[in-house]
């Protein structure tokens, strides 16, 4: 049998980055997603005998994404700190250091900074879900389950959110 802290620390191998990528992604602060992540991680601590190590993804997610909107809504106020680019979103662009011309790192530079502009913009519920499928790479079952939203609700709102994206990157289109 699998002691308690074996288990506790298999999960926080496997999910540290997760938790603290998804918390500074939704918070924008370093500090705050620091906070966030550590609060997760105790809140996996206090419930380790409480899920199947199997199943424990979602579980961990979830949490990680109440605390997170815990948070927000106790900040009531916009950030000023925002945080670099998404490095997946920035693979989906190109990376700008494969190139010497400096045109193009500029260009790249300026869509990397206007797509996290409008994926900001993005309604909480949108962005929630485009976050978890798009850059975190979730399936729409594991999102269902993590925001608890039914299926078609994560397929409709991914579909809303890449259309307003869309919308809003149009004027950026390559001539």
């Amino acid at each position: 049998m699998i002691t308690r802290d074996v288990k506790y620390n298999i999960l926080f191998k496997q999910y540290k980055n997760r938790i603290f990528g998804y918390s500074i992604y939704m918070l924008k602060d370093k500090d705050d997603a620091e906070d966030a992540a550590q609060e997760a991680l105790i809140r996996i601590w206090e419930n380790l005998d409480k899920f199947n190590l199997m199943a424990a993804k979602t579980w961990i997610l979830r949490t990680t994404h109440n605390i997170c909107i815990d948070k927000l809504r106790r900040r009531k106020r916009e950030f000023d700190n925002t945080i670099s680019i998404n490095e997946n979103i920035e693979e989906t662009i190109g990376d700008e250091s494969s190139t010497n011309n400096p045109f193009t790192n500029t260009y790249l530079r300026m869509m990397n900074k206007k797509i996290n502009e409008h994926i900001e913009e993005l309604p909480e519920n949108l962005k929630s879900v485009f976050v978890l499928y798009e850059v975190q790479g979730f399936k729409y079952k594991e999102i269902s389950k993590i925001l608890d939203i039914p299926i078609n609700s994560v397929k409709v709102y991914l579909l809303r959110a890449r259309k307003k994206l869309q919308e809003g990157l149009r004027e950026y289109e390559a001539a």
